[in-house]
Formats: C-alpha cells, sequence, structure tokens
C-alpha cells in the first residue's frame, strides 16, 4: 500500500514538471507566431519583388537562345559571369527588399503597439517585456533572412527550370547551363551571407531601432537617424575629421570580410572569417545593451 502511494505522487509531480518546462519556451514561441500574423509584409514583400522580377525575366527568356550563341564564342569566366548574372541580381533584389522590411519593422514594433494602445493588452498577459523584444529582434535577425533564403532559392530555380525549358525548345544544350549555374553553391554562399551579415552584423542597427521604436513618442525614423548625423556635424565641424562616418560605413560593409568566391560576386559570397572579427562580436555586445534598453524602456512605457 505504501509503494502504491508514494508511486501516485510521483507520477503527478512528473505531469507537473513537464508544463513548467515547457511554458519557459512557449510564450516566445507564440509571440514570435505573434509577429508573423500581425507583420504579413516580413514575406508579402519579398515574394511581390520576386514575382515582379520573374516577369521580368521571362520577358528575358525570348532573348536566350541568340544571348547563349553568342556567349558560346567567350571563354569561361566571362561565360559564367553572364550566365549567373541574372540569378545574383535576384538574389540582390529579394536581399535589398527584406533588408528595407527588416529596418522599417524594427522602427514600428514597439512604437506601434503603443500607438494603437495594444500594448495594455499584451502586458495583461503572462508574457515579460524580455520576450516580447527578443521575439521582436528575432524576425529581422533570423525570420526574415530565412524568408530571403526561401524566396530566393524558389527564385532562381524557376528562373533555372524556365530557362532549360526554353533551350530545349530551340535546340540548344541544357547541360551547359545547369554546368554554370550552380545552384547549390550559390545558395550555400547566400544562406551563410544571409545569416551572418544581414543578421548578426546588422544586429546593432536592428537592436538601435527597436530601442528608438520602444523609447519615440513620434518620429521614430527622425530619432533613429538624428543621433548620427549629429555626432558627424559636430566631428566634421570640430576636427575637420570623418573617422565615426567611416568606422560605421566599413562596419556596414562588413569589415571588408565580405569577398567573392571563385566565379561569385560580392553580393554573394562572403569569408566565414567574419566570425572571428573584433567588429562583429563587439557589434553583438552593442547589440545586447541596445536590447536591455528596449527591455527596460518598454518595462515603463504606456500607449501613446
Amino acid at each position: 500500500m505504501n509503494s502504491q502511494s508514494d508511486a501516485v505522487p510521483e507520477h503527478f509531480d512528473s505531469q507537473r514538471s513537464a508544463p513548467a518546462a515547457m511554458s519557459e519556451t512557449r510564450p516566445f514561441y507564440w509571440s514570435v507566431r505573434r509577429e508573423l500574423w500581425e507583420n504579413r509584409s516580413i514575406y508579402v514583400a519579398p515574394l511581390a519583388a520576386a514575382g515582379v522580377y520573374l516577369f521580368g525575366f521571362l520577358i528575358s527568356l525570348i532573348r536566350l537562345p541568340q544571348k547563349m550563341r553568342a556567349l558560346s564564342t567567350l571563354d569561361p569566366a566571362h561565360q559564367h559571369a553572364a550566365v549567373t548574372m541574372p540569378y545574383e541580381f535576384a538574389a540582390g533584389l529579394i536581399m535589398a527588399t527584406t533588408l528595407i522590411v527588416a529596418v522599417f519593422y524594427c522602427l514600428d514594433a514597439l512604437h506601434g503597439e503603443r500607438r494603437d494602445r495594444s500594448i495594455l493588452f499584451w502586458k495583461s498577459l503572462p508574457v515579460s517585456d524580455m520576450t516580447t523584444v527578443l521575439s521582436k529582434a528575432m524576425i529581422p535577425v533570423v525570420v526574415v533572412q530565412l524568408v530571403a533564403f526561401a524566396v530566393t532559392f524558389a527564385t532562381q530555380w524557376i528562373m533555372l527550370m524556365l530557362s532549360s525549358a526554353v533551350l530545349l525548345g530551340g535546340g540548344l544544350n541544357v547541360p551547359t547551363l545547369w554546368t554554370q549555374v550552380s545552384l547549390f553553391q550559390m545558395s550555400l554562399m547566400l544562406f551563410g551571407h544571409l545569416l551572418i551579415m544581414h543578421g548578426l552584423w546588422y544586429a546593432p542597427v536592428y537592436a538601435w531601432l527597436l530601442l528608438v521604436s520602444a523609447w519615440a513618442r513620434r518620429a521614430a525614423f527622425l530619432w533613429a537617424v538624428l543621433p548620427w548625423l549629429t555626432i558627424f556635424a559636430v566631428e566634421k565641424v570640430a576636427f575637420n575629421t570623418s573617422h565615426f562616418a567611416a568606422m560605421l560605413g566599413q562596419h556596414f560593409a562588413g569589415g571588408g570580410q565580405a569577398v567573392a568566391s571563385e566565379g561569385m560576386s560580392p553580393v554573394i559570397g562572403v569569408q566565414f572569417s567574419s566570425l572571428s572579427s573584433p567588429g562583429f562580436w563587439i557589434g553583438l555586445a552593442i547589440a545586447a545593451i541596445f536590447l536591455a534598453g528596449a527591455v527596460r524602456v518598454r518595462r515603463y512605457q504606456g500607449p501613446i
């Protein structure tokens, strides 16, 4: 009897501990999903950019057989550059679109809930300010980059299929196209470029925009850029130098770490040694400080 009575409490204790363990990650998971539900531009904008580009690419396929015949007279390096240029341009367009989406998302992420007074509802839920801010930071750093990669990969695959169909119809050699367009290699380099450069390397920018979004009562974009413009102006007037602007420009350019791999442009190629760069880790530390500030500011902010 004693053994059975001891087994029952142990069974109920295990049932109680499982939900407690899951509750630590569940608010964060649903907070991220909430951001996707409320901000459809995260995936609608890159899909729209890809659709517009595919429409233009479809029209350009009329000249593809003639172009491939002309490229046969060039050396292999120039052939590769000419054939892969449309695919790299598609990747660049989608990356630029998602970067703009990420910037404006961060500016409105914490400011918008204060403007429409929904912050009162969200603060009534058992979700901490840290969970809310980190879930919003996860969108530009990780989610937007994964969306950009998926849309770019699908777009380039459709382009390759359409080009192959046109070349088959024109009686040209399709394997030549597939040899020049190494979709797997391009996708691998693109994935690294998005997560490391557009995600982690630009994390201080996203964190700063979130901090401004949590603090500003209006004109969040103006408050986001005004301090940096003031520093530029003061340094230029006082010392006639532009070291601060050069430092930020170097960071935005990837600290000089983004290089082209064989047959690929700097838009796609990225050197993974960026992870060992001091600027990379200093940037992450600054991003952590900005995010901590955003958490603290949101804790005491109410509706506008």
